[in-house]
């Protein structure tokens, strides 16, 4: 059977809950350590910039591949693979001698968290077949996000204050033990019952495209605009996009199902999330250090600064997805495209003797931004779409906001005045929202295939 059912599900979910976690955590949770990992390994900002994108990127780059990979060869088997690869990259984290192996193996922890998130979600739809059931179960993981969100900056403000940097990491190692035991003793092994096919040429120049750009937007800022490095990186990642334009219409299962952008609402929910995560990736890297170099902070105060941005995350996000379900993605969208623009104008004016109540405050539009932006954006990206296209569809709007968080975490260094860069994709949120979910949208769209 592709789907066998799984004796204890309730374990199942909460080992699936364990896996999204540590993975979203170790997003959050890292920054808060940028500080202390500067001053420890002598890190440049660019090798901070390195330390958080080096993760988001290979989760960006092979998110598509990770999860065809487990309908393939299993998804007990790859979500296993994960555990090990991202319990064994959290480790090697916590020993690096340097920021180069530090980055090196934050690119193998997210080797494994791309075998966690979507895999992990396979696991608990197929774990929960009657609908009702797996609502339920699908909403109690989708709000592990936020939970991880709200504990990052606490937990890894503690475990810096008291034991150091490096406790960031070595964190996980337990509990993604405890996972691979639980997984092999309860997780049932489950196949789609037709694999897509591989793309390897459309991987290399998925890989190509982002990690030319986002290597030019980090070096732009001690090379300059102009130098002929960070011109070039641009240029290959041009010609990576022509590559991938002529390359994935001729594949029976592309990586990139290119044909779904020519509806109105799916590129504009593409393009939605790159700006929201982009501006989201600009506020978690730029806050903590301002809360820590410019107002002098100890990392557990400037973990429990940013604990209202979790908070909020976690009571707007399941209200904001009832909202959607009734009235559509519009007024959701509005909400957080103006309290993304709003936030990124008002930091624009912190200063480090702004009063604190007045910089939480601040933070409090970026809480309400990131609780009201995922669900509609996911929405947005399978209406309309056939049957068979939604799981592709919502596949690539989790790829475009790792992407997203990406390219904000590289603009954060490279950009001056980078908190107007925050209000402009916030202006830009809100205009597509307002395009971008119109009745007649997918009217305007052209046709698509339905195969």
């Amino acid at each position: 059977m592709n789907a066998p059912t799984a004796h204890r599900p309730a374990l199942v979910l909460a080992v699936c809950c364990a896996s999204i976690v540590v993975v979203v955590m170790d997003i959050s949770i890292v920054t808060v350590a940028l500080p202390s990992i500067r001053r420890d390994l002598g890190a440049s900002v660019s090798g901070l910039q390195w330390t958080v994108d080096a993760y988001t990127l290979v989760l960006a780059g092979f998110l598509v591949l990770a999860g065809s990979a487990a309908d393939r060869f299993g998804r007990k088997r790859v979500f296993q693979c994960g555990l090990a690869a991202f319990g064994l990259g959290s480790l090697l984290c916590s020993l690096a001698p340097g920021i180069g192996w530090l980055i090196a193996a934050r690119a193998l922890q997210a080797i494994g968290g791309t075998m966690l998130n979507p895999v992990a979600m396979a696991i608990v739809a197929t774990t929960f077949p009657a609908p009702a059931e797996r609502a339920r179960a699908i909403g109690v993981f989708g709000s592990m996000s936020g939970l991880a969100l709200a504990l990052g900056p606490i937990l890894g403000g503690a475990l810096v204050d008291g034991f150091g940097w490096r406790a960031v990491f070595w964190v996980n190692v337990p509990i993604v033990a405890a996972a691979l035991v639980a997984t092999a003793l309860f997780v049932p092994e489950s196949r789609a019952p037709r694999a897509r096919r591989f793309d390897p040429l459309g991987q290399l120049l998925v890989l190509v495209v982002l990690g030319s750009v986002v290597y030019a937007l980090i070096e732009s800022r001690p090379l300059g605009w102009t130098s002929p490095l960070v011109l070039g990186l641009f240029a290959v990642a041009a010609l990576g996009v022509a590559g991938l334009l002529a390359h994935e219409p001729r594949r029976t299962d592309p990586l990139l199902e290119l044909h779904l952008f020519r509806n109105v609402a799916f590129s504009s929910a593409i393009v939605m999330a790159v700006l929201a995560l982009c501006g989201f990736g600009i506020f978690l890297f730029t806050a903590t250090q301002y809360l820590q170099d410019v107002r002098g902070l100890p990392p557990l105060a400037a973990g429990l600064c940013l604990l209202p941005v979790g908070v909020l995350v976690l009571v707007l996000s399941p209200r904001t997805g009832r909202l959607v379900g009734t009235t559509g993605p519009r007024l959701p969208l509005v909400v957080a495209g103006s309290a993304l623009a709003l936030g990124g104008a008002a930091a624009a004016w912190l200063g480090p003797a702004t009063p604190l109540p007045l910089v939480l405050a601040v933070f409090l539009l970026f809480g309400v931004f990131l609780g009201t932006v995922n669900p509609p954006i996911t929405n947005t990206a399978v209406s309309g779409m056939p049957g068979s296209m939604a799981g592709v569809a919502a596949s690539l709007a989790s790829t475009g906001r790792q992407t997203g968080t990406t390219l904000g975490v590289a603009l954060a260094g490279s950009a001056h005045g980078v908190w107007w860069v925050v209000a402009a994709l916030g202006a830009g949120l809100l205009a597509l929202a307002l395009v971008g979910t119109r009745r007649r949208a997918e009217a305007l769209s052209l046709p698509r295939p339905t195969g």
